[in-house]
């Protein structure tokens, strides 16, 4: 099991809103652990229902969160899939890492990552990693559908840079 890190204060915003909110205040105002594990599996709730919004289909997919870090497992088709749902868990706002438990059925070259800083675009990703930066869309491609726009990145995001071809 490996663990991912990230930026806790970038992300999606899942914990503000719905059960995972109401858990969380819950908790803050009368932390007891009974009220820590209702929000902590809140948290790991909303977190699973992000994922499964984003079309990622994992065999006993399992999200386990203790308010910094998310555990996911199960086993999911291929690479791809795997590495999209660990950016999925983490690109979360809270979330400062995910510890992958996730098997695949279809073995292939893992892809690398990359933290998006201040004046990142796709482009300049894409020269760094493959020497041309005219294959963006490749980068864009492998972050479906956590990406909706290639110019609609964020400073702390973490991305997939798969292999090259």
């Amino acid at each position: 099991m490996g663990l991912i890190a990230f930026m806790k204060e970038a992300g999606e915003k899942l914990f503000g809103r719905g059960e995972a909110k109401a858990a969380q205040e819950s908790a803050a105002a009368a932390p007891t652990p009974v009220n820590v594990d209702a929000a902590n599996a809140a948290a790991a709730g909303a977190i699973k229902t992000y994922i499964e919004t984003m079309g990622l289909k994992c065999d006993d997919l399992a999200v386990k969160f203790d308010g910094n870090y998310v555990t996911v497992s199960g086993c999911a088709a291929d690479q791809a899939t795997k590495e999209k749902i660990i950016l999925s868990a983490g690109n979360v706002d809270g979330v400062l890492g995910v510890y992958d438990d996730l098997s695949v059925t279809a073995s292939e070259p893992e892809s690398q990552y990359h933290t998006v800083v201040k004046g990142d675009n796709l482009s300049k990703i894409a020269a760094h990693y493959y020497g041309n930066a005219s294959k963006y869309p490749v980068i864009f491609e492998a972050n479906k559908p956590m990406l909706s726009h290639p110019d609609k990145i964020y400073p702390g995001q973490v991305l997939r840079i798969p292999p090259a071809a």
